[in-house]
C-alpha cells in the first residue's frame, strides 16, 4: 500500500488507541497521542505499566500485553513489525531508535513447570529483559528470559537469545552469539 494511504488509515488508528490507553489507564500509561498503530494489531494492558516514547510504530500483527504488576518501556522510534510479540510479566525495557523484523518474540517469563500442580497451576518464572540503543534485531529471533543486549548491536534472523549480547556487534545463532564487531567498514558494504 502507498505509505501516504497507509499514514491516512494508521495514524489516526494509533491516536485512538493511545487516547483509549490514557483514558482507560490513566495512571499506568504514557504515551505520544500521535503514533503509527495498525488497525490489526493489539496492547493489552492487564494491570502493568506501560511507557511508550515518542515514533512509535506497529505494524499488523503485533501484539504488545503487559501483565499485572510488570513494567514496560518503549523508547523513542521504536518500531514493532508484523507479528511481532511483546509479553511482559516482570520488566522489559527497549531503548531508543529499536527496529524489530517481522515475527520476533520478547518474553521475560518462561512457565515454571516445577510448580506444584506443574503448567496447569499457571505459575511463571520471570528475569527481566533489556535491549539497549540502536538495536536492529532480524526476522523470527526470539528473545528469552534474563537477557540483556547492547547498544548499536545487530541480532541475525533466526536467532534465539540465551544470554546477554554486548554492545556493537553482529551476533546470530542458537544460540545467538556475537560473530564479530560492528565496524567502519559496514557503512560501506551495500
Amino acid at each position: 500500500m502507498n505509505r501516504y494511504l497507509r499514514a491516512l488509515v494508521v495514524v489516526p488508528v494509533g491516536a485512538l488507541k493511545m487516547g483509549f490507553a490514557k483514558l482507560f489507564h490513566p495512571k499506568s500509561f504514557h504515551g505520544p497521542a500521535l503514533c503509527m498503530i495498525s488497525p490489526h494489531s493489539e496492547i493489552t494492558l492487564d494491570g502493568g505499566k506501560l511507557t511508550i516514547g515518542s515514533g512509535f510504530k506497529m505494524r499488523d500483527g503485533a501484539k504488545l500485553r503487559v501483565r499485572k504488576g510488570a513494567e514496560c518501556v518503549l523508547g523513542k522510534n521504536v518500531s514493532l513489525n508484523s507479528n511481532d510479540m511483546i509479553v511482559c510479566h516482570e520488566k522489559i525495557i527497549l531503548g531508543d531508535n529499536i527496529q524489530l523484523s517481522p515475527n520476533v518474540q520478547i518474553y521475560d517469563h518462561d512457565h515454571d513447570y516445577r510448580a506444584e500442580g506443574g503448567l496447569a497451576a499457571m505459575k511463571y518464572k520471570t528475569a527481566p529483559v533489556e535491549i539497549g540503543n540502536n538495536v536492529w534485531i532480524g526476522a523470527g529471533v526470539t528473545v528469552l528470559p534474563g537477557v540483556a543486549i547492547g547498544d548499536n548491536t545487530v541480532i541475525g534472523a533466526g536467532s534465539v537469545v540465551t544470554r546477554d549480547i554486548p554492545s556493537g556487534v553482529v551476533a546470530v545463532g542458537n544460540p545467538c552469539r556475537a560473530l564479530r564487531d560492528i565496524t567502519e567498514k559496514d557503512k560501506h558494504k551495500y
